[in-house]
């Protein structure tokens, strides 16, 4: 099974993907907020021969659901309907609690990479790198068989 992860922000959109059997989340590339993303989505979607979409969803330090936890659950509601309009294979799509996940990508970044800068961010570097870590989470914690079986049986 492979998976494609999106930390979905306003400028742009991280995005990371795995082959569910080796477990391993990878940071893949940067999608801008800029009126194609849904778009770009599907062809990632469609170039890894992904099953499943796995969007962040954000929480405060409490674990309730914020205000951009209702942007991201619309952005996904779109996605979907993206999907459905343009007649593509649909994702099963779930979500990963992405509490810190920026701010953990950050210090990943600058552990290996010694310099993190204003530039890297632009670059959409911590947004990929974020949606690795969620990915790698969900990874962690979802029982594949179990998503095995929701894929078969229609989501």
């Amino acid at each position: 099974m492979r998976i494609i992860a999106l930390d979905v922000g306003t400028k742009r959109i991280g995005v990371a993907f795995a082959d569910a059997s080796v477990r391993i989340a990878v940071p893949r590339a940067m999608i801008p907020v800029d009126g194609n993303e849904f778009a770009e989505i599907a062809k990632q979607f469609r170039l890894e021969s992904a099953e499943v979409v796995v969007s962040g969803l954000p929480r405060n330090n409490q674990g309730e659901e914020t205000a951009q936890t209702a942007v991201v659950r619309e952005f996904i509601d779109k996605l979907a309907q993206y999907f459905e309009e343009h007649e593509q294979k649909q994702p099963l799509i779930k979500f990963q609690d992405e509490t810190l996940t920026s701010v953990e990508a950050e210090q990943y970044l600058t552990a290996n990479t010694h310099e993190f800068s204003r530039k890297d961010r632009a670059t959409g570097i911590l947004d990929s790198e974020a949606a690795a870590i969620i990915l790698q989470d969900f990874l962690e914690s979802v029982n594949l068989n179990e998503l095995e079986q929701e894929l078969k049986h229609g989501r």
